[in-house]
């Protein structure tokens, strides 16, 4: 598991302790998907996107968003130059190789919307005009789920284009003391080189898709998915789109894993992450459980193959 260990090693010279977020978002990055940080402030959401960029040789753009945020501020404009006496296009910072979009839900529906062709299509539309997005490309989006004053709740259309939602959590007290100790004098992340290049990401992700899925692992994610839209407590479940993001992760993980198939082990540990946020729940569903316990009751329900996996 050289590479895994590798950028969790490195990663975790400024995060400590949460070995597998840094995982999760190595799984979003080879399996060309995008990243949904939700957590309370303080917890390490921005620290995490930040390492991640400086981990990789590529371009790194940051936007924060606010209520007055427009969508030529994060897509570009077409603007008029009178010197030229042309219309011209000025491409905005979405143009980067991994763009931490920092609170997205503070911004207006109409600039959350600038995002979808872009994460979907990895595209920009421009005044009739299309530009494609440079490759490698990783939007990491930030979020306080339990803020509700001046924020705008995601759409189920933008809440569906991220591969994966992450959520770290308070550090234990051990954690909390090395970190006291590590940021005593310096911060390590002003000292975090790039262990990867942007091609290397590229021949990774190539490399993922040519992963094995056998037809019994198939069938236990298809059985996962299709509980998700039978269960009582759920109004919308999984979309098609949210099938292939799992199947792609699970094919990520076993990349990470240094495994050329994948197994039912990769379907549960990424199930939760991949397929909770997709969810809508009913009214009586809101009132009873959560969107993660749902992934976890299903998971409980179905049985697990243990032979013809390859």
């Amino acid at each position: 598991m050289r590479i895994l260990e590798n950028i969790t090693q490195h990663i975790s010279k400024v995060i400590i302790g949460k070995n597998e977020s840094i995982e999760l978002a190595a799984i979003a990055l080879i399996a060309r998907g995008h990243i949904l940080l939700e957590d309370v402030p303080g917890t390490g959401k921005t620290m995490l996107a930040k390492s991640i960029a400086k981990s990789i040789d590529a371009k790194f753009q940051r936007i924060q968003f606010t209520a007055d945020t427009l969508p030529g501020d994060v897509i570009g404009i077409e603007f008029f130059n009178v010197k030229e006496s042309d219309f011209q296009t000025r491409l905005g910072p979405i143009f980067a190789n991994i763009v931490l979009v920092d609170e997205i839900n503070r911004a207006v529906p109409r600039t959350q919307s600038s995002l979808l062709e872009v994460m979907e299509e990895r595209t920009v539309t421009i005044a009739k005009q299309t530009h494609v997005l440079p490759n490698p490309f990783l939007v990491i989006a930030t979020q306080n789920p339990l803020e509700s004053a001046g924020t705008f709740p995601l759409p189920d259309a933008q809440l569906d284009r991220f591969l994966l939602t992450i959520r770290q959590g308070y550090p234990s007290k051990e954690d909390e003391k090395e970190m006291m100790r590590r940021f005593q004098k310096n911060d390590p992340l002003e000292t975090l080189q790039a262990i990867i290049t942007g091609e290397e990401i590229i021949h990774l992700q190539n490399k993922a898709k040519e992963i094995l899925v056998g037809e019994e692992v198939q069938e236990y994610l298809l059985c996962i998915i299709e509980e998700t839209r039978k269960h009582p407590l759920v109004e919308i479940g999984v979309s098609p789109r949210g099938t292939l993001a799992f199947m792609r992760a699970a094919q990520a993980r076993a990349i990470l894993m240094e495994r050329e198939y994948c197994t039912p082990d990769d379907i549960q540990s990424l199930a939760v992450s991949v397929c909770a946020h997709r969810l809508t729940l009913s009214i009586e569903g809101e009132m009873k459980t959560t969107k993660e316990q749902v992934i976890k009751d299903i998971l409980h329900t179905i049985g697990v193959p243990v032979e013809n996996i390859r």
